[in-house]
């Protein structure tokens, strides 16, 4: 009596059509899900899979066959960003969180135009010396009737609807603007870092040159600006993401690895690429003074990072028993509560003025 078919791509519907309870789905799911854990041969090759299910039941979600098939989709995505290989029922939260995400995404759409996103810039600070030497550019929203939108919410939806390229090149020009602006008045060395999305590196629009010829006809040289990535992208095997990140080390972009520590953490990949700068994530710095493991993590990145030629960007720094430990360890720069939260423009050009 079940029925199977194809949907479309890798989606295929199964509908029960006779159940006596409803102990019956979960049973079938799980059965599916336990057939994927062995390999299919292709060939001579042995290819892994896995399954992500998502259940909606008649007449208790909904009496339409359409919204049924919606309420299984929307259950299915959430046991994929759930960790996939496993089956959710839907709820009706579910279906509240797809319209606030409909409606952010509208709203995010419109925000590209109307000149509602502005920079904050966190100092960096150079241990040995207590001098502002960087900031990094952090994106904030301010929108007309939610307020301040968190960038926790809103960059993985940018993130999945493609909207962080064009939010990322308006990142860009902006973090160039004011570059330009600063070392001309107060420091001529001062180096602004901006967050580049995978997804905006591995995005076919915009060369490799792209970056480097627009700071040149602005007269900032490659060495003003710090471009952070995460480990994973250095994993990417596509020829033009290497391409990229070759062209920024050749125009005098200096690379960062944001968040190091908590992902792949490959020393082989490091070797691969010109990485300038490692940031040790926050979470080793927290409690730095109580956790002999954060020391001891800690101090290993720094020798590790000197030993291939990288300088080590502390970040989360809130004590200066934090700051003094990571001197002491050799550590090169320090971002934080300590030193300063993230700024608007004209409050951190007040700041750089009287550190210098």
């Amino acid at each position: 009596s079940d029925t199977v078919a194809r949907l479309g791509g890798d989606e295929f519907v199964v509908i029960l059509s006779e159940l006596d309870d409803t102990d019956s789905v979960e049973r079938i799911a799980a059965d599916i899900i336990g057939k994927f854990t062995d390999p299919f041969m292709l060939d001579h090759d042995k290819v892994y899979s896995s399954a992500s299910i998502g259940i909606s039941l008649y007449p208790n979600d909904t009496h339409a066959l359409d919204d049924l098939l919606k309420n299984a989709d929307q259950a299915m995505y959430s046991a994929k960003n759930a960790g996939r290989n496993r089956f959710c029922y839907f709820t009706y939260d579910m279906q509240e969180a797809a319209l606030k995400r409909l409606r952010m995404a509208g709203d995010l759409r419109a925000a590209v135009n109307s000149d509602q996103f502005h920079l904050h810039y966190q100092p960096i600070v150079e241990l040995i010396s207590g001098r502002i030497r960087k900031a990094e550019a952090l994106i904030r929203w301010q929108h007309p009737e939610r307020g301040l939108v968190s960038p926790v919410d809103f960059i993985p939806l940018a993130e999945d609807t493609g909207l962080i390229v064009p939010i990322g090149e308006w990142v860009f020009r902006e973090a160039v603007r004011q570059t330009l602006a600063w070392r001309n008045a107060h420091d001529a060395d001062l180096q602004i870092s901006i967050n580049k999305s995978p997804v905006q590196v591995q995005h076919p629009d915009g060369g490799p040159a792209a970056w480097p010829e627009y700071m040149a006809q602005q007269g900032l040289p490659g060495a003003a600006l710090s471009i952070e990535i995460t480990e994973g992208l250095l994993m990417d095997p596509d020829s033009m993401v290497h391409a990229k990140l070759q062209a920024y080390h050749q125009a005098g972009i200096e690379l960062s690895i944001d968040d190091f520590g908590t992902g792949y953490s490959s020393l082989a990949y490091l070797r691969q690429f010109d990485v300038d700068y490692l940031k040790i994530d926050r979470t080793f710095i927290h409690k730095l003074e109580d956790n002999k493991h954060n020391q001891a993590l800690c101090e290993a990145i720094i020798v590790m990072a000197h030993k291939l030629g990288m300088k080590v960007i502390a970040e989360g720094v809130e004590t200066p028993h934090q700051r003094d430990l990571l001197l002491a360890s050799g550590c090169d720069y320090g971002q934080g509560f300590l030193f300063s939260k993230p700024l608007p423009p004209a409050e951190f050009e007040k700041l750089i003025a009287t550190r210098h």
